[in-house]
């Protein structure tokens, strides 16, 4: 529970602070171009039945603004005068047009009103990632340091890959790191014409189509590639299975029920297996029988390999730590002064929003609509701890794709006023007001449904059915 309220505590922070300034973009320009902004709220103050909706709200004097806070943590919203937005003020809009209103400014303003919100969250997100490196630095495990090697999948054997081959680079230049988080090392690999790996000692060339599609590799399970790490132990749990068995830190499991097992993938594997055998065992002795389990263990310092005899836990748990990337190789560490960090920044957050972009296409198969996900998706992306690297990192990556999600040409977005917009710059023709509400109601109804199909999917992944 405690871990839930943190990971919480860290969505509402974040999200709070993406939509006060979001929205605060939007009414720096609408009020330095001398529009008049009736109401600035965070989260939305939807009304039911008599009350009105609002945990706080301030109107200071000499101020046409009311600022306030919602209880409904959907967003929030700027509302300006004159303009058609999801408040569906018409009756404004029958009045005759004053001089303070958005519908009388030059389309140019108009324009920069729109874009303001999306501005203020991608120059937040380059500026917050130029702070973490000038904080924290930047630390990574190095592709072609892992000396041992990748595991690779039978897709990935099949095109010519190999067990232990280190990854070198590809025709788009050398591997950075290995990460599974932003996909940039499987779409360099997607991408690639040729992928170069050291095998044997020797630099080997494996030709690829250049489009494969990186949802897959990525979905799979064992991935298409990742990082070889042997199945030893680290570490172990006092009173768990493997400790009552005798396992200790520095054992290497070899096998599990017969089946060979080189690294921890392949252990997590055949523990995923026996998961689907549990689901049709009814009784508690079909269950028991099927947790126990019988491993090859190879004796830290030893060369021949004992039988281990283990009874699971309930949910098919050694009750070992297992060892990572930091057993075997040291990370690489990059610092920045004050100056440095900024280039550093700029240029990490293009790569974020550039893989982003270039996942969203995915969107559209049938394994990328499964893999959208609502608040539940995004509150998990937290840890389960307080870690303030993690928190703005987290923070900085949901401002890049606020950005770009609000200039998506959907109606309703700032990206569906900005296209009509520059129709209207091109043509010299404003849509209608009959035409803009429709388009408003069309766009909230996606966004609506959209939303539902998110978190959908959060409900179906919590329940085991997806």
């Amino acid at each position: 529970m405690e871990s839930f309220l943190i990971r919480l505590l860290q969505f509402i922070l974040a999200i709070s602070l993406l939509v006060l300034l979001h929205e605060g973009g939007h009414m720096f320009f609408a009020k330095l171009f001398g529009v008049r902004v009736e109401k600035f709220f965070v989260f939305f103050d939807v009304t039911v039945g008599k009350w009105k909706g609002k945990l706080f709200s301030w109107k200071p004097k000499k101020d046409d603004t009311e600022y306030g806070i919602g209880w409904l943590p959907l967003g929030g919203y700027c509302k300006i005068s004159g303009m058609i937005d999801e408040r569906f003020d018409t009756e404004q809009m029958k009045k005759a047009p004053e001089p303070w209103e958005f519908r009388t400014k030059p389309a140019w303003q108009r324009l920069l009103i729109m874009v303001g919100g999306v501005l203020v969250n991608f120059l937040l997100a380059l500026f917050i990632y130029s702070m973490i490196m000038f904080s924290w630095g930047d630390t990574y495990y190095k592709v072609s340091d892992m000396s041992m090697g990748m595991r690779f999948n039978a897709d990935a054997k099949s095109l010519g890959f190999r067990d232990h081959d280190v990854m070198l680079g590809t025709d788009q230049g050398p591997f950075r790191e290995y990460a599974n988080v932003n996909g940039d090392f499987f779409r360099q690999i997607a991408q690639a014409h040729r992928v170069d790996v050291l095998r044997d000692g020797r630099k080997h060339s494996i030709s690829l189509s250049g489009d494969m599609d990186m949802l897959p590799m990525i979905k799979s399970r064992p991935y298409f590639v990742e990082p070889y790490i042997p199945a030893q132990v680290d570490s172990v749990m006092k009173g768990s299975p493997a400790d009552k068995a005798g396992v200790k830190a520095g054992d290497i499991v070899r096998s599990i029920n017969g089946k060979p097992v080189a690294t921890w993938t392949d252990l997590n594997y055949e523990t995923g297996v026996l998961n689907d055998v549990m689901t049709v065992k009814k009784t508690h002795k079909d269950s028991l029988a099927a947790r126990s389990v019988v491993l090859a263990v190879q004796h830290k310092g030893m060369a021949k390999t004992d039988t281990v005899r283990m009874v699971l836990t309930p949910d098919l748990k050694l009750g070992v730590y297992q060892a990572t990337l930091s057993s075997y190789y040291k990370p690489t560490h990059d610092t920045y002064s004050f100056l440095e960090s900024f280039p550093a920044g700029v240029k990490h957050g293009w790569n974020v929003l550039r893989g982003y972009v270039g996942n969203f296409r995915y969107l559209a198969s049938a394994d990328g609509a499964k893999s959208l996900g609502g608040f539940g998706a995004i509150g998990s992306l937290f840890p389960p701890y307080w870690d303030w690297y993690m928190f703005w990192s987290m923070t900085a990556f949901l401002s890049i794709i606020l950005a770009f999600m609000n200039i998506l040409p959907i109606p309703a977005l700032d990206g569906g006023h900005v296209v009509f917009l520059l129709y209207e710059m091109i043509t010299r023709r404003k849509p209608s007001e009959k035409f803009m509400i429709r388009a408003e109601y069309v766009g909230i109804t996606l966004l609506i449904i959209l939303m539902i199909f998110a978190n959908l999917n959060d409900i179906l992944r919590w329940v085991g059915l997806m």
